[in-house]
């Protein structure tokens, strides 16, 4: 009896082998497919991007002479004037009086009491208070016009930032219409934002283009360059939900990727730098396919490293 039994035992374990699928057992096992990279061992610059407005600095105001009316104005409100320009033309009160008598005692005199105003510089009409008609006083000012040449960017910066004037002798500015000009910094002026702590520093620009006054710009403001930094694409870099622990992972063997938890440095707009542990040319780290992995997998690579 118990031979039978172990018989028919056998039997059964015989006829579960034999409709198993008999290729189960050779199938490979899965694996994550991802890219990886090698580190780049170059210079690495870390920029904040500060903003800049433009100004001018010089404003010459143009007065009355004499008391008068107003007889010409040849010039509105934003247009730009030549340094000689006339501009104004005033009429004095006792003309309108004297000119007559003169005139019929002695005709040949030709005694008008016009006096013409000129731009003192070349600039642009941002102030306009009177018009045609208008009756003016001695020393009233008349117009404003912004020297053209005193045109400026003023740069706030954080005071702490002013060690890092030494790697900001010439800067890049972004205009709002994505022109770029180029800047240099020339002085700063003597004064602290009591909320913001900022500094105003003075940026000298050359465009062949008229720029207006309060334009605000970006400008992309040095803080540190290091020149021997160890970096990888921001792609290759983990970070837990708190942003306060990052981790790469790197292959240990050809299928094998562990997790390496690291310490950042400079961040551009596409790199990080990379301060512990130290890296090598020949590590691959996981660039894509890495997000969500545990902390050792199996995984396919699907580029070819040079």
């Amino acid at each position: 009896m118990r031979r039978f039994l172990l018989f028919i035992v056998t039997l059964f374990i015989v006829s579960c082998k034999s409709g198993q699928d008999p290729t189960e057992e050779n199938l490979p096992e899965s694996r994550v497919p991802v890219t990886v990279t090698n580190i780049t061992i170059g210079k690495i610059t870390d920029i904040v991007a500060l903003n800049a407005t433009s100004s001018f600095l010089l404003k010459t105001y143009v007065k009355a002479t004499t008391n008068g009316y107003l007889q010409e104005v040849n010039i509105k409100l934003g247009d730009r004037v030549l340094k000689g320009q006339k501009l104004f033309t005033i009429r004095s009160k006792e003309s309108e009086y004297l000119g007559n008598i003169v005139n019929k005692v002695d005709s040949s005199l030709r005694f008008s009491g016009l006096n013409s105003l000129t731009s003192p510089s070349n600039g642009y009409i941002t102030q306009l208070t009177y018009q045609p008609g208008n009756y003016v006083q001695d020393s009233e000012t008349l117009a404003a016009i912004s020297d053209i040449n005193s045109l400026v960017f003023l740069l706030d910066l954080p005071y702490e930032l002013k060690p890092c004037l030494t790697y900001n002798k010439t800067i890049d500015l972004l205009l709002p219409d994505g022109a770029e000009l180029k800047g240099t910094i020339e002085s700063s002026l003597p004064l602290v934002d009591p909320i913001s702590q900022t500094q105003s520093y003075i940026i000298r620009v050359s465009s062949t283009q008229p720029i207006p006054e309060n334009l605000n710009a970006i400008v992309n403001f040095i803080r540190k360059v290091k020149t021997n930094a160890v970096s990888l694409p921001k792609d290759a870099i983990l970070a837990n939900e708190l942003q306060n622990e990052f981790w790469i992972m790197k292959m240990s063997d050809s299928i094998t990727a562990i997790k390496v938890p690291i310490t950042k440095g400079i961040e551009t707009s596409d790199r990080i730098e990379i301060l512990s542990p130290t890296l090598t040319l020949t590590d691959k780290i996981l660039v894509s396919g890495n997000y969500g992995l545990p902390d050792t997998v199996q995984v396919s690579i699907e580029n070819k490293m040079k």
